[in-house]
């Protein structure tokens, strides 16, 4: 990587509905040049933005994406204490930002979905801007078999040898490790072994400063603006 990337986590859901344009608006505004974000599927086959596997957390309403069709959901909001915004399609999010100057970190959040959203991905030919990732192996390995040009990330806790191995294997990009396993020694490591670093789980601003400095390639927040701030600060 030849910049440093400061990925919205979901948008910027610190202060907006997590998931949604107006999260997603924001967090550029806020500084980042990167965004992350949850591809799922909903009952008619349509690619949504949405991370849990249930819906109750931030609509308030039974079941998951996958028992709704789009139109159904549109009939739910996403809060974020006063402020509501609507569940969005992936395909609509890459209109409004494949011109951005942005990276895209998509997580793939259900089984399936990968040829979908891979030719999602090339529909707006965004492919370089784009690294696809999961916390489930066999969803990166998927993807990169269907679309060998792809970039794709593994999300884990652990990095171990086998997780390693298991990356090489389908040429993988990226390592993203939770952001307590960073260290100046580990991020070293990875990159010696040719592997591009992000880390996640970005709890408070004490770990964003540290794993900054351990020398990662970006980092999802849900605060953008700080790690704006404190990038800007610290280089000066």
């Amino acid at each position: 990587m030849s910049k440093f990337i400061n990925y919205a986590h979901r948008g910027a859901p610190s202060y907006c509905p997590e998931n949604t344009l107006m999260s997603f608006y924001t967090g550029v505004y806020m500084g980042a040049n990167g965004i992350e974000t949850d591809v799922q599927e909903t009952k008619d086959g349509v690619l949504v933005l949405f991370h849990d596997d249930t819906l109750e957390r931030v609509t308030g309403e039974k079941g998951s994406i996958k028992d709704y069709t789009f139109s159904e959901l549109q009939n739910f909001w996403v809060y974020n204490g006063n402020l509501k915004d609507k569940i969005v399609t992936f395909e609509e999010f890459l209109q409004k930002f494949k011109d951005y100057d942005l990276t895209f970190a998509i997580e793939l959040k259900v089984e399936g979905v990968h040829s979908k959203t891979a030719d999602m991905i090339k529909k707006y030919g965004v492919e370089d801007k784009v690294i696809v990732t999961s916390f489930e192996f066999d969803y990166i390995k998927s993807i990169k078999e269907y679309s060998k040009n792809l970039r794709v990330g593994y999300l884990t806790i652990d990095v171990n040898n086998e997780i390693i191995e298991k990356l090489k294997s389908i040429d993988g990009y990226e390592i993203c490790p939770e952001g307590k396993m960073v260290t100046p020694e580990n991020v070293k490591k990875w990159k010696s072994l040719g592997f591009g670093v992000r880390a996640w789980g970005i709890s408070n601003e004490q770990i964003m400063k540290d794993v900054y400095k351990a020398g990662v390639d970006g980092m999802t927040v849900n605060f953008p603006d700080k790690l704006s701030k404190f990038i800007n600060d610290y280089e000066k």
